[in-house]
């Protein structure tokens, strides 16, 4: 039988990566290049919608 897994622990694992991937990429052009500020533009969306996600 296919277990499901728990959104919210979906989401945090893509939040995690999104940090991640943000960090790496502002060590390299700064926090405020572009491609950074399209990263956190991202992780801001992947916080709202766990944000939005009430425990049972």
């Amino acid at each position: 039988m296919v277990q499901k897994v728990p959104r919210k622990r979906i989401l945090s694992k893509q939040i995690k990566l999104k940090q991640q991937d943000m960090y790496a990429k502002a060590s390299l052009f700064g926090f405020t290049h572009p491609i950074v500020v399209a990263c956190s533009q991202e992780l801001d969306q992947l916080l709202n919608k766990y944000q939005g996600l009430r425990p049972a």
